[in-house]
């Protein structure tokens, strides 16, 4: 199993709900890359995508491409291609100094605040160092690049929902309180029931559990760290 799979993926949509859709365009590679497609008022943004056949009639579907997402330094995965497949723009948060538009073979608009035509707000995950990462949020619904996920690699034994070993240490104290109906993920599918209750102990929890998670997971961290940076 790689841990990160190359070439086109398959549309193998998850997270279906009134406001959009995910897809895991290689569900068996190693880290799972989970891709969001969020309702606007005219078509759908896509977030931290991951290419896959199929994926621009499920657009169309939904009015069209409005724009492409990255909230995550280190998702660029297939934001150009997409976004310059479409004619749109890729959007990156206004502090994420690590990306710029040297970065992408696709124009790059910056954006802070509310995600336009849509109710989502960014909020700053953490931005230090080689870490830039924000969240989206609408009041119900969640959106996480990396800090959390639903992946093996990403919980312990009893968990839906875990944080990132990376960020084991130092949890992210920033997503703490929001009380979301659901949370997407960029790794794994998201979760729906008491997705309040699995963030609050996932957060809480995330210091305790981390050395049998360094334990169980240490290796795959490696390879998946290693990969994700290609």
């Amino acid at each position: 199993m790689p841990a990160k799979a190359s070439g086109l993926g398959a549309l193998n949509v998850v997270d279906e709900f009134d406001g959009g859709f995910g897809w895991i365009s290689h569900p068996d590679e190693t880290m799972e890359r989970t891709s969001h497609a969020l309702a606007g008022d005219d078509g759908v943004w896509a977030v931290d995508p991951v290419d896959a056949e199929g994926i621009d009639a499920r657009f169309e579907e939904w009015g069209g491409l409005d724009g492409v997402v990255v909230l995550y330094n280190y998702h660029r995965r297939d934001a150009a291609a997409i976004a310059a497949r479409h004619d749109v723009s890729v959007y990156l948060p206004e502090g994420m100094s690590a990306l710029s538009t040297d970065d992408f073979a696709a124009p790059v608009e910056r954006f802070e605040g509310r995600l336009p035509g849509t109710e989502y707000h960014l909020r700053t995950v953490t931005n230090r160092g080689v870490w830039q990462e924000w969240a989206l949020c609408d009041g119900e619904t969640l959106v996480v690049a990396e800090s959390v996920g639903t992946a093996d690699y990403f919980t312990a034994p009893g968990e839906r929902l875990g944080v990132s070993l990376v960020r084991r240490p130092f949890p992210p104290a920033a997503l703490d309180g929001i009380g979301p109906e659901r949370v997407l993920c960029g790794h794994g599918e998201g979760i729906s029931a008491d997705a309040a209750g699995e963030l609050e102990r996932a957060i809480s929890e995330a210091r305790r559990t981390a050395p049998r998670m360094y334990l169980r997971h240490g290796p795959t961290l490696v390879r998946t760290l290693a990969a994700a940076t290609l």
